[in-house]
């Protein structure tokens, strides 16, 4: 599960950087990130399987498979926007309707997901509680949804114009929701081998999946 959130998270951090897209090309470059989407998928439903039989145990529990559920609804939405990405054109008129809004869906998902699991985390107010290994995890998640949630505002095409509202802001913050994202699932594989984290206790804390 953490293994392919983190090549799918590696994906979406190097997929927006000018230079690569440069290097391998758009259509390369939007191939990518539909890869990414699909490790994302793949260790969304990881987790979703890990959360579904704990689901009743505790409030914890039932509120980490709802995260890694809403999360893995977002995973599809980013399926479809990177899958029709590969072969919408970026000014065609089509690229709202088509790409455009279920790469927004998919955003809107993640942020609730991620709000969900901050909300059960260990917490001293409004500030992460250091609990224990893995504390810091829910909120660097919450963060990356949420930028990834900036990048699909500022992606937003305009259709009298064509062009993107902010093409560099929303580069840049997918990069760094994904940056966000994978810092997590390394987190979590380096934790599983020093033994800190068994894996029913992963199911716990919702990984992110991306935009």
């Amino acid at each position: 599960m953490a293994w392919s959130f983190a090549i799918g998270s590696a994906c979406f951090v190097i997929g927006p950087f000018p230079g690569y897209a440069q290097l391998v090309g758009g259509r390369a470059d939007a191939i990518t990130f539909f890869v990414g989407s699909i490790f994302f998928t793949t260790g969304g439903a990881l987790q979703s399987l890990l959360a579904w039989p704990g689901r009743r145990d505790s409030p914890d529990r039932h509120a980490a498979w709802r995260a890694a559920w809403g999360q893995s609804v977002g995973t599809l939405c980013f399926n479809v926007s990177t899958f029709l990405a590969v072969s919408t054109a970026f000014d065609d008129s089509r690229y709202d309707r088509l790409v455009w809004r279920p790469d927004a869906y998919g955003s809107v998902c993640f942020l609730v997901s991620g709000a969900i699991a901050y909300r059960a985390s260990a917490r001293r107010g409004w500030l992460p509680a250091r609990t224990g290994p893995g504390w810091w995890q829910p909120s660097v998640n919450l963060l990356g949804c949420i930028l990834f949630g900036v990048s699909a505002v500022a992606g937003y095409v305009v259709p009298s114009t064509g062009s993107a509202l902010d093409l560099a802001a929303a580069n840049w913050n997918t990069s760094l929701g994904a940056a966000c994202f994978l810092i997590c699932a390394v987190g979590s594989l380096r934790e599983a081998r020093v033994g800190a984290s068994p894996p029913s206790e992963d199911a716990r804390t919702p990984l992110p999946a991306g935009s």
